[in-house]
């Protein structure tokens, strides 16, 4: 007889071999029990999770002649018959090859007949989403009113594909992805069936990278027991059949990065292309390993989260001292463009060691993530006592922090014709400063210049009303900023002077004493008016 394939081989037939779909089997099960079988059921998850299997085990069970607790008993001709695939009783189409109108049509005129044997006529529609328009509106009616006898199972991973008008007519239940703990248990049960020796940490392995779906567990585990036959399968085995790393290239890695050392972590790239590993597996497990290092560093609860052995996580706790969460997330927002890059490229290799360039030289990039690993690999640098060189700056760039300032020459300051030069040109100097400030100097009553050859600006304001403008301008920022505005125009230095006048007299009333003042020195004012 020929090889049957692990997972064709231990498929379940009854509900009790189902695993990790405890919410559907129990539900099920009590529908048998209270003879409440609806009469179109959704079955919607990923590949591998159970979906036809339930399919099945459901058919076999509601025409089961003595059931079981909700379970098929297997002694009955119809469940011998049902599970031998020789039963008339139950109809599996597959709508990815079968998906045009005929096919539904040939439904529809079967349904009118009553099985000649067993209690329900079972169709069961696999990846019915592949059906075309018009074959969904052929199924609509049939679908909502089927006769009694008729029981319709739809299966598919990608429900939101089916139209609303078929979803309202079905009972929808949704298997989940299934545990790593469930999926290596399930593997350790069937080995000790077969009477092979495979490690715990091989199955673990195995388990996690079947990605929820027992079905593609079994056929990895298939594959391993293949390759290495009359041996016991160990850890090392299966990373080299599925081109795996193991993670202790990943810690070797990871500090490579931290320290900026190019070389080596292209080595280690080398050294993976070498052994014929998968490079997209590559960056997924690098990513993951990342993920479960910024997981320990968050909280100290996070065990449970990891799905790893004791001694793994302390190895994680211990590597996880050595690099910052902000620096961690950086790298795997890093790779996990890198792998949405490399699923089609040509160039693989070129975008990894890209990559690990970025890595290690966060200067590269501009964003807040990259500077702060600068930032970081600065500090360690200066607790181990190593000098900090700053570059040049390019041509057009700020001088570094490290660099002196350039002593700035003192401008002598401006006798009072100057001020008054700046008080007739007063369009020129509000072009030259910020909106807001520009905005409340134009809110000013008078400019004027006092004896000691100050810029005197005066607001008039009633006693009791905001003060906003004065108080805004009589910031030292602020008037630093109008000062250095006038230093630019007359280059001359100016003091400014800033005055509320709350006497409810203009201040333009009180100009006369400064232009009396100019007028005995021979100087003429022009009104500001």
């Amino acid at each position: 007889m020929s090889y049957m394939a692990l997972y064709r081989k231990f498929r379940p037939q009854t509900f009790e071999d189902v695993k990790g779909q405890d919410h559907i089997v129990t539900t099920l099960q009590n529908q048998i029990k209270a003879d409440r079988i609806g009469h179109a059921y959704l079955f919607t998850g990923t590949r591998g999770t159970g979906k036809t299997t339930v399919a099945k085990i459901l058919a076999r069970t509601i025409n089961c002649e003595n059931p079981v607790d909700g379970c098929p008993c297997m002694e009955c001709a119809m469940c011998k018959a049902i599970t031998a695939g020789n039963s008339m009783n139950v109809i599996e189409m597959d709508a990815a090859s079968n998906n045009g109108v005929d096919s539904i049509r040939q439904i529809v005129e079967e349904v009118a007949y009553p099985p000649t044997e067993g209690k329900y006529r079972v169709y069961i529609i696999d990846e019915v989403h592949m059906l075309s328009t018009g074959a969904f509106n052929a199924l609509l009616k049939t679908l909502e009113e089927p006769p009694s006898y008729v029981v319709f199972i739809l299966a598919t991973t990608e429900v939101h594909k089916i139209p609303i008008t078929i979803l309202s007519r079905c009972q929808r239940y949704d298997f989940h992805r299934i545990s790593i703990e469930t999926i290596a248990a399930r593997l350790q049960e069937l080995m000790d069936k077969e009477g092979i020796q495979v490690e715990e940490k091989a199955l673990r392995y195995v388990a996690k990278a079947a990605d929820g779906s027992m079905r593609d567990g079994l056929s990895l585990l298939d594959q391993c027991i293949a390759f290495y036959i009359g041996q016991t399968l160990t850890y090392d085995n299966v990373l080299k059949v599925l081109g795996a790393i193991d993670t202790e290239v990943f810690s070797r890695l990871l500090r490579h990065v931290i320290n900026g050392e190019i070389p080596q972590c292209i080595g280690i790239l080398e050294e993976i292309i070498t052994q014929g590993r998968d490079l997209n597996q590559f960056i997924i497990d690098f990513t993951w390993y990342l993920r479960n290092l910024m997981l320990i560093k968050s909280s100290d609860d996070m065990e449970d989260a990891l799905e790893m052995s004791s001694d793994n996580i302390a190895l994680l706790k211990e590597e996880a001292t050595m690099v910052d969460t902000e620096i961690l997330m950086r790298y795997i927002q890093v790779l996990s463009a890198l792998s949405n890059e490399i699923k089609y490229a040509t160039g693989k290799r070129v975008l990894i060691e890209i990559a690990l360039i970025k890595l290690c030289k966060p200067e590269m990039e501009q964003d807040i993530s990259a500077l702060n690993n600068r930032m970081a690999n600065l500090e360690k640098k200066v607790e181990k006592g190593v000098p900090v060189v700053m570059q040049a700056p390019a041509a057009g760039q700020a001088p570094a922090p490290s660099q002196a300032p350039v002593k700035k020459e003192p401008l002598p300051a401006a006798i009072p014709e100057e001020v008054q030069q700046v008080v007739s040109q007063w369009s020129m100097l509000l072009g030259k400063l910020p909106v807001n400030v520009k905005t409340y100097l134009k809110q000013a009553n008078t400019r004027t210049v006092n004896e000691q050859g100050e810029l005197v600006i005066i607001y008039d304001q009633p006693q009791g009303s905001e003060r906003m403008a004065g108080d805004f301008l009589n910031r030292p920022e602020v008037i630093e900023e109008i000062e250095s505005a006038i230093e630019e125009m007359i280059h001359k230095t100016v003091k400014i002077k800033v005055e509320i006048n709350s006497s409810g007299v203009s201040s333009q009333d009180t100009k006369t004493d400064i232009v009396d003042f100019f007028a005995s020195k021979g100087i003429e004012i022009e009104s500001e008016e």
